[in-house]
């Protein structure tokens, strides 16, 4: 086990075919410091190159193509600082010309007239002639050794990257020299019940078919084991994530359902609860007497009664002893949502109060007496809410409307109103992604 770690973490300057030099353009352009993130650095695309075209066969359609023929003749055209390199290349069926900009002396010194070439490269329109700008080019006989690749995987490079001689070629070659050295040391890391439930191929069969995969189905196969890996482990890591915060953040115990939430449910209630408010209601209270800081979204659509739920829960933070706020993203949902709390808290001791950015300082004097007092039962606002002279007597619920309007410095503002961090309820109704929420 020790040794399959160690292989995978050598410095890819000691992979065959890399070096020094080539090694430090890896790790500039590509952060590729060691075997293992070459082995995960994937091709974005696959050409058929067991196919070759005609000339004739060229038109607007045409993306990436292979053409077979003999180089006629090599110049080089233009003054020294804005030369290009062309090669005019014939086969059966017609005549097209390669054209380089750059590495033209590398280039210049491959190619000899009269020899048969397989050629790789999008057609360009130019002069209502199809020419190839910076195709690859190789020997009949170099391309024989790579013609079992009938689907050959390309790689993105960069500029720097090629003048090391690590073009898609380049780097198809020395990740070819990597599978072969790592082969059997690439670990497994989902378990053969899931692998075998899943019908997921194994990861180092999937890692060696994505880099050189022999036909679509087996490409197929192997991005979907890579991609189902992929979001596993960040599914894993989520539930780590929230697993660990449970632990960590310590929550007030709302133990007691008592006179403000039941005198509301049996006196006040404007209608009758829906089932999924009863239910969602069940679950908030469960979460507000676990100890644990409750961090719950509440998603519904505009007017399936999320309100109520938020005010409800709010009732039951002052049953037990604390204060409740709601924060909303702009002045005109704040000023609904206070009419409409304000109304149903209408005969019941329930102190509830707005503050946005247009209060006047008389008031707001008035009402930050009343919050650090704990008279104050419920603040409704915007933005004005975070601020620094806005103290609570016992913050114990956060409400707060369609969250992603506020950042994250900003939401975080609102925890440090205590000293446990109060239970949060975020309501919005943008729809959320079922995996997300």
């Amino acid at each position: 086990m020790a040794r399959n770690v160690d292989i995978l973490e050598t410095p890819i300057e000691y992979l065959k075919g890399v070096g020094p030099a080539r090694a430090d353009v890896l790790k500039k352009e590509l952060g590729i410091f060691n075997f293992n993130h070459l082995l995960t650095y994937y091709p974005f695309r696959y050409i058929d190159r067991s196919k070759f075209y005609k000339i004739r066969e060229i038109n607007d359609d045409s993306t990436y193509i292979q053409i077979k023929g003999t180089i006629l003749n090599i110049q080089k055209i233009g003054k020294p600082r804005s030369q290009r390199l062309v090669a005019m290349f014939r086969d059966e069926s017609g005549i097209t010309e390669l054209v380089w900009f750059k590495g033209i002396k590398w280039i210049e010194q491959k190619l000899t007239p009269g020899a048969e070439y397989v050629v790789f490269g999008k057609p360009n329109l130019f002069n209502n002639r199809y020419n190839f700008p910076h195709p690859e080019i190789e020997t009949v006989a170099e391309q024989q050794e790579t013609i079992e690749e009938k689907l050959q995987p390309f790689y993105s490079s960069t500029e720097k990257l090629k003048s090391k001689g690590l073009d898609s070629k380049g780097i198809r070659k020395i990740t070819k020299n990597l599978l072969v050295q790592v082969q059997g040391f690439i670990k497994e890391n989902l378990n053969e019940e899931l692998l075998t439930s899943l019908k997921l191929i194994p990861r180092e069969q999937a890692i060696l078919n994505i880099h050189f995969p022999t036909d679509p189905a087996v490409l197929e196969k192997a991005r979907a084991r890579l991609k189902f890996e992929e979001f596993f482990f960040i599914q894993l890591n989520l539930l780590k994530l929230k697993l660990l915060r449970l632990e960590k953040l310590q929550g007030n115990r709302f133990g007691v359902v008592g006179t403000f939430f039941n005198d509301f449910f049996q006196n006040h209630l404007p209608f009758e609860l829906t089932n999924a408010q009863k239910k969602v209601i069940k679950e908030i209270r469960a979460d507000l007497g676990s100890g644990k800081q409750m961090n719950r979204l509440l998603q519904g659509d505009v007017g399936s009664g999320k309100t109520l739920v938020a005010l409800m829960s709010m009732l039951i933070a002052l049953d037990n002893g604390f204060q409740a706020c709601l924060m909303a993203p702009t002045e005109i949902l704040a000023a609904q949502h206070y009419k409409t709390i304000s109304r149903m808290m209408e005969g019941l001791p329930v102190q509830v109060d707005l503050l946005t950015g247009s209060t006047k300082a008389k008031q707001r004097k008035e009402m930050h007496e009343l919050l650090q007092s704990g008279n104050l039962h419920i603040l409704i606002g915007t933005h004005a809410l975070i601020e620094e002279s806005v103290q609570f007597n016992n913050l114990g619920l956060v409400v707060i409307d369609e969250q992603h309007r506020f950042g994250v410095a900003q939401r975080a503002r609102m925890w440090k109103k205590n000293t446990i961090p109060p239970h949060v309820l975020v309501m919005t109704a943008t729809p959320i992604p079922r995996t997300l929420a």
